[in-house]
């Protein structure tokens, strides 16, 4: 076992220790917090298994080659296993965001195109939906802003695990998704036949708790509206709609998805705090070091990252030239093979950054 790899293994039984003090326990945000970093360790210890299961059956293996020439197949299995769980242990020698291991809260957004990007909005919404069904995962609409042919001029969602994940949780799987997603059609609304271009985008935000971000009441300015859309027992027929603005910062929330005025502000109050964590997290990064923006994660929001044509069946990303003929699959949430592409792409750019 590599010296690096033990220490986290170590780090693991000495986490498991701390969560069976019922002491830890008392003090709920420190809990979640070793809970999570528990849950990132577990495949570390699965994999240090696995490799002194190996190195001890390739050393007997090769012990037999010497008396019996049979064993030598055996031997070159064993050596070619060997190398790809080193291969799998380099992803663990260099650090992980400490946020991989959140819950997010996803936003879409409709941009340049009208009622065609709305759609189009709707379309990933839904791509995102049907993705987290697949992996289990529980969703929750925060706020939705309908367009009148169904689509969406902004939603939030949040979404959660359901506990005993291992690797990366939903925001260390998601957050390669953040950035605008351009779509190539032939929208509804063209009575031509003629393809046109337009483009949503999406922001993942790494879900914050009461503790990672202290909010000041006397710094909130809340407001309370209307609210409006394409129809529903309460637009425009109730004050329900809340508006939040953090003076400070200027960032600013709406939310009406609810009935309730207090399930409104619960929302926007969600919200806000992802905001406020995810801010605060990236002006750390980018003081800590200007080297982390080339790495994929750190991809400028204001770029274009993929692109989905439906003419040729065909999704493209960007940043790491992926490119394949299964949109409609894709859309239909089997999103893994983009993902596990562009995590591939930041652990190589992690592990060169760590190199140099």
């Amino acid at each position: 076992m590599t010296s690096p790899l033990a220490g986290l293994v170590a780090e693991h039984a000495e986490i498991e220790g701390q969560l069976a003090d019922p002491a830890v326990h008392n003090d709920p945000a420190r809990a979640r917090a070793l809970s999570r970093r528990y849950a990132q360790l577990a495949p570390v210890v699965d994999l240090a298994r696995e490799l002194e299961r190996v190195s001890g059956d390739l050393a007997t293996a090769r012990e037999l080659a010497v008396q019996d020439t049979s064993f030598r197949s055996e031997v070159a299995d064993l050596d070619a296993e060997l190398g790809g769980l080193n291969e799998r242990v380099r992803a663990y020698l260099v650090p992980v965001d400490p946020d991989d291991a959140r819950d997010a809260i996803l936003e879409v957004k409709a941009g340049a195109g009208g009622e065609e990007s709305a759609l189009f909005a709707g379309d990933l919404l839904r791509m995102y939906l049907r993705y987290a069904e697949r992996r289990g995962w529980k969703t929750e609409i925060l706020d939705a802003n309908a367009s009148d042919l169904g689509g969406y001029r902004d939603v939030s969602v949040a979404v959660k695990s359901r506990g005993g994940d291992t690797g990366p949780g939903v925001y260390g799987r998601l957050r390669f998704e953040g950035g605008v997603h351009r779509v190539q059609r032939v929208p509804v609304t063209e009575s031509a036949g003629r393809i046109h271009t337009s483009a949503a985008g999406v922001l993942v935000l790494p879900e914050a708790e009461d503790v990672d971000v202290d909010i000041d009441q006397n710094d909130l300015r809340i407001d309370v509206f209307r609210s409006s859309g394409p129809g529903g027992q309460s637009v425009n027929t109730t004050d329900s709609a809340v508006r939040i603005t953090h003076l400070p910062t200027g960032l600013v929330v709406s939310c009406q998805n609810e009935k309730s005025q207090l399930q409104n502000k619960e929302s926007a109050l969600r919200i806000l705090r992802a905001r406020l964590l995810s801010a605060a997290r990236e002006q750390a990064e980018s003081e800590a070091s200007a080297a982390r923006a080339s790495q994929v994660r750190t991809v400028d929001r204001s770029e274009r990252i993929r692109t989905y044509n439906f003419a040729e069946n065909r999704i493209s990303d960007h940043r790491v030239g992926y490119k394949a003929h299964n949109l409609d699959q894709v859309l239909d949430g089997e999103l893994d093979e983009v993902l596990d592409a562009l995590a591939a792409a930041d652990l190589e750019a992690r592990l060169s950054a760590k190199a140099s």
